[in-house]
């Protein structure tokens, strides 16, 4: 069975920092792409960053081109999202996708908060 687990979110000030994580289960992690979503009340959930198999082919949106970084450890079945220079536009839930066996599957989320 398919599992994504996020952790790492909380509040942060302008111009923090967050390191997310999504810890993966149930299927070949390195087979797979992997992606980071966002979703605030009333938009629609917007994708942040995804990250080839291999973690070689990485694809930021432009929002936070230069800020966030995604990455992987295959080794570990963890993805992560390093996100810098917090703003609070970057308010959201934060999910971690797959695609797998002909659907996406999604972590439960984890909230991040920027304010001062």
């Amino acid at each position: 069975q398919v599992q994504l687990v996020e952790s790492g979110g909380g509040l942060v000030q302008p111009g923090g920092s967050l390191r997310l994580s999504c810890a993966a289960s149930g299927f070949t992690f390195s087979n797979y792409a992997m992606s980071w979503y966002r979703q605030t009340p009333g938009k629609e959930r917007e994708l942040v960053a995804v990250i080839g198999g291999a973690g070689t082919t990485r694809n930021l949106a432009d929002s936070v081109k230069g800020r966030f970084t995604i990455s992987r450890d295959n080794a570990k079945n963890t993805l992560y999202l390093q996100m810098n220079s917090l703003k609070p536009e970057d308010t959201a839930v934060y999910y971690c996708n797959t695609r797998a066996y002909g659907r996406d599957y999604w972590g439960q989320g984890t909230q991040v908060t920027v304010s001062s």
